[in-house]
């Protein structure tokens, strides 16, 4: 068995890597020009710019898309009844909820599919036929075992969230170099250990590549299971308005959810670059 001592800055597994001090990112010259810090904002700012441009124009009937400045006057009327904030407050921890189980239980089963191969031959093969099921082919089942109350809503967004989530850490942990497990075998690392030292640090990108596809996902299911028969929540609210033909609050709706599938992708892009501060990117 032949050991290669990893490069320093390659993995924080290697003890000269985690204590060797990282180099400043020099610009890349295929990048075109250094990040900055809130260069993100540039595509919604310009999609905003092209909008109102539109509606003052003339060019965009406000029958088919009201302007930007009318949707928020419609927030600060929803915000001053206070049903922007209730409603924001039931999507939220629906939303919280489904993706804490979901990330949860796929962590769990990527865990025992990815380490074990009783677990890899049980577990894989039925999480990819169930990925080939739509989510919403399972939404008429749920009803008929869950009913049409919060556990059901909660169910399908943990769903949602479970698979991305599963995929990349499992992908993540099959992808671990053998070279670190050669040599947890050679210091023969109790099982605990290797989980903490090796398993741990190797499947964290994919783990958190899959948080961040998951949180997606928790919102996309959202809008559709708060169309079902629900009395509160973002989608209630948008409903509701669709029926009584009031586009300024169903565009709000729209907005509130692109704001908050921009923020906590935001979030875990902050997360992701904390925690793996120690990784050099083409993106860092």
């Amino acid at each position: 068995m032949t050991l290669v001592t990893p490069l320093a800055g390659e993995d924080p597994t290697n003890p000269v890597a985690a204590q060797a001090p990282l180099r400043p990112v020099a610009r890349n010259r295929f990048l075109g020009s250094a990040p900055t810090r809130h260069g993100i904002l540039l595509g919604p700012g310009l999609l905003l710019l092209y909008w109102s441009v539109l509606s003052v124009t003339g060019f965009l009937d406000p029958r088919t898309l009201p302007a930007p400045w009318t949707a928020v006057t419609a927030a600060i009327d929803l915000i001053r009844d206070g049903r922007l904030q209730e409603n924001l407050a039931v999507s939220a921890g629906r939303a919280l909820a489904g993706l804490v189980f979901g990330s949860a239980a796929a962590v769990l089963l990527a865990l025992i599919s990815g380490l074990t191969v009783l677990g890899g031959y049980v577990i894989d093969g039925l999480v990819q036929m169930k990925r080939g099921i739509p989510i919403l082919a399972l939404i008429p089942f749920m009803v008929l075992w869950l009913g049409i109350g919060e556990a059901m809503k909660i169910t399908v967004i943990a769903i949602a969230v479970f698979f991305p989530m599963y995929i990349q850490t499992h992908t993540a942990l099959r992808a671990i170099d053998i070279r670190y497990v050669e040599l947890a075998e050679t210091l023969r690392l109790s099982r605990f250990k290797f989980l903490v030292r090796i398993v741990l640090p190797g499947a964290l990108p994919g783990m958190l590549t899959g948080l961040r596809f998951g949180t997606t996902a928790a919102w996309l299911a959202l809008v559709v299971v708060e169309q079902l028969n629900a009395t509160s929540g973002i989608g209630y609210m948008v409903t509701l308005a669709r029926d009584y033909a009031q586009t300024d609050v169903m565009l709000v709706g729209l907005v509130v959810y692109a704001l908050l599938g921009f923020a906590s992708d935001t979030l875990m892009r902050q997360l992701e670059r904390y925690v793996l501060r120690w990784r050099r990117t083409l993106g860092k």
